[in-house]
């Protein structure tokens, strides 16, 4: 993708990106618990926001992805948007050599969500929206990340309608509690407001985490006010490409154990047991035991602390 043409709209030409998606797994993708800065609009437009840019994605007949960007584009506008998709990881080739031959339960699963993908979003505004995430629901995460960017956050180019971006950790910290409270952040603003007092006292220190090797990294992250095991492997799976984190929430929780077996087992236990039968890509057959687990459960919410995608 090129950035396209400006049109009357604010919004570039329509352009076919090399990938075709079901409609259900490019919701699921975008709208399942890995990001929150999507939102649907009429005629099957899916808007999205990150890092400055603004962008829209639809699918043809044929199930082919097409993207319009918010006109005139931020500069790399068009790099951003690959690299946000991973356009460059062939994630159906990568399900195919999980363990879904000896494993009846996650075919399945693979099967309901052909070509699923794990977004690579900025490893900082990952960590940010995952702040807001502890015990809220998809819609509500979305509602106080939303009101933290609109207020807080630098609007965008183009079209009044793309919105605005998430501000920066250093802007951030430039708040106060009580501002990140009035964005319904509730208890989580005492959470985000001493992340950002750390990453404030520390430059360079979130760079260098997201460069590391999972292990590493995800010691740093769990030393982040408000940041557990979860949280810290959402961040590294959704906003590193960190492959081999396997969150576990209480869907996950009720996956393995009506599937697998392991009832009763604690969180760390599940994640231990997810990275070893599942290896080098367990996040990515989380996602797919993840939606496939939301989607057979559409009106039920699991017991225990909702999560994301609960």
């Amino acid at each position: 993708m090129t950035g396209g043409t400006q049109t009357q709209s604010g919004w570039s030409d329509w352009e076919a990106l090399p990938l075709r998606l079901g409609d259900a797994v490019l919701t699921e993708t975008l709208d399942g618990g890995q990001a929150f800065r999507w939102a649907r609009r009429p005629g099957g437009i899916w808007q999205g926001v990150w890092s400055g840019v603004a962008a829209r994605l639809r699918l043809d007949g044929a199930g082919r992805l097409h993207a319009s960007l918010s006109a005139p584009p931020a500069p790399g506008a068009a790099a951003a948007l690959r690299r946000y998709l991973a356009l460059d990881t062939d994630f159906e080739a990568l399900a195919d050599t999980l363990p879904r031959r000896t494993d009846k339960h996650l075919a399945a699963s693979i099967g309901c969500f052909p070509g699923l993908r794990i977004l690579r979003q900025p490893f900082g505004e990952t960590l940010f929206s995952f702040l807001c995430s502890a015990t809220k629901r998809i819609l509500q995460i979305k509602q106080m990340v939303a009101l933290v960017a609109e207020r807080h956050g630098p609007r965008l180019s183009g079209d009044p309608a793309a919105g605005s971006g998430l501000p920066g950790w250093e802007a951030i910290a430039a708040l106060s509690e009580a501002d990140l409270r009035l964005c319904l952040l509730g208890f989580r603003a005492r959470h985000v407001h001493g992340v950002a007092r750390f990453l404030a006292a520390r430059p360079g220190w979130l760079e260098e985490t997201e460069s590391l090797p999972y292990p590493a990294a995800k010691e740093r992250l769990l030393l982040l006010p408000g940041v557990g095991e979860k949280i810290a492997d959402c961040v590294l799976l959704f906003g590193a490409g960190r492959l081999e984190a396997f969150p576990v929430d209480v869907w996950i929780l009720r996956a393995m154990a009506d599937r697998y077996g392991l009832v009763g087992w604690k969180p760390a236990q599940v994640a231990h047991f997810g990275r070893v039968h599942f290896g080098q890509l367990a996040g990515l057959a989380q996602q797919y035991l993840f939606a496939y687990e939301r989607s057979q459960r559409p009106n039920r919410r699991p017991a225990g602390n909702p999560t994301p995608g609960s």
